[in-house]
């Protein structure tokens, strides 16, 4: 086990999370998002996000996937202070296809 992991644990179990019926929310441009994404996700642009999860329950778990994780950081952010209680950010839509 590496030091960053003893130091701040595992961080999230992916596998547990959509074994358990997550939902992937894609926060890219609909452009970026039409150039490649994880087979099922959503894509709701960050500038859109607190519209467009409306239809979501907020004790769905939720996995927020961009380019690098920065946007998708944001989102988890946003959909906590908007009562969202699970909610991870997977980072990078490429580096979380591994976990689908």
């Amino acid at each position: 086990m590496s030091l960053f992991k003893k130091l701040f644990g595992a961080g999230p179990d992916f596998k547990q999370l959509l074994a358990n019926g997550a939902i992937i929310i894609d926060v890219r441009s609909p452009g970026e998002f039409s150039s490649g994404h994880i087979k099922g996700s959503k894509n709701i642009p960050l500038q859109q996000i607190t519209s467009g999860v409306k239809s979501i329950a907020k004790d769905k778990p939720i996995i927020t996937v961009c380019a690098s994780g920065m946007r998708s950081a944001s989102a988890k952010s946003q959909l906590r202070s908007m009562g969202y209680t699970q909610v991870e950010n997977g980072g990078s839509w490429t580096k979380m296809r591994q976990f689908v």
